[in-house]
């Protein structure tokens, strides 16, 4: 897409404007090929190198977290932070916009691990995470977009190539903010959880969960959290990952009963002739 026009709008309301999310290739395009040169150019970049943004707290740009309109939408941003899980479809900005300012006043660099959202606060971070192949990173949310009603979140070209999905463009992903500092909580199950926050093992809502597996690295459970994901098409329930002692264990749910859980282990236990174990908390 192109956002001139909304960018344009933007600045005459006095609000930071989002560099927005590129066009992608219309469907006859050769598949994986960067739209108008939107790709790294002669510079190698070597982004898979860059090691993910490091969660702090920041004070917040009260100018880039007010209300606005878009294309007519109106969005109000998240004033503080606070947890928030979404999943969708993810695309990604590059050379188009390198330099240009972006929602934070910052300027635009398509190598640096941050990424744009129409609601998380600016600046905040997030851990984003490729369900088509378990990868997983964390970016720096000081942007505004995309403003297509299909995709969640713009990332850098740096962060999207890291996640596996430059080429193609888009993909689908788990969106979870990042509360630094904010300790897990501490249950009967995880009586040894981790002395510093996890941004992956966040504390879970009280109810009944379907416990999927249980994993001794955060790789394996990310991985068979993706796996499931893409074997239950029909699941629009979060799986939580929880660290537990030595284990990162998968959690779906929560649900209001065992009665609730029953029909979706059910349904698990055919689908993937696995049979889930029931965690009350």
């Amino acid at each position: 897409m192109n956002l001139r026009p909304a960018l344009a709008l933007l600045v005459v309301l006095g609000l930071a404007a989002c560099a927005g999310a590129p066009t992608r290739p219309s469907e006859g395009a050769t598949r994986g090929a960067y739209y108008k040169d939107d790709g790294p150019g002669e510079r190698t970049p070597y982004p898979a190198k860059l090691a993910d943004a490091q969660p702090r707290r920041e004070p917040l740009v009260r100018g880039a977290n007010q209300p606005y309109d878009v294309f007519g939408k109106h969005y109000v941003p998240f004033t503080e932070l606070r947890p928030f899980t979404q999943r969708g479809v993810a695309s990604w900005y590059g050379r188009r916009f390198q330099g240009q300012k972006t929602s934070s006043g910052e300027a635009y660099d398509m190598y640096a691990m941050t990424a744009a959202h129409p609601l998380l606060p600016i600046p905040s971070y997030a851990r984003v995470t490729n369900l088509a192949n378990g990868k997983s990173v964390v970016v720096r949310i000081n942007d505004r977009g995309p403003f297509h009603s299909n995709r969640i979140i713009d990332l850098s070209y740096a962060a999207a190539y890291k996640l596996g999905y430059a080429a193609a463009g888009s993909t689908t992903v788990e969106v979870r903010s990042i509360i630094p500092g904010e300790q897990p909580a501490r249950t009967a199950s995880a009586q040894a959880a981790p002395a510093a926050a996890d941004p992956v093992a966040a504390a879970e809502p009280g109810g009944v969960y379907l416990q999927l597996g249980a994993f001794s690295v955060r790789d394996g459970a990310e991985s068979y959290r993706a796996a499931v994901y893409r074997r239950l098409a029909w699941l629009t329930d979060q799986i939580y990952v929880l660290a537990s002692g030595s284990l990162y264990k998968l959690h779906l749910g929560p649900y209001s009963s065992e009665a609730d859980a029953s029909a979706i282990a059910a349904r698990i236990e055919t689908e993937m002739n696995l049979k889930p174990v029931f965690v009350v908390r």
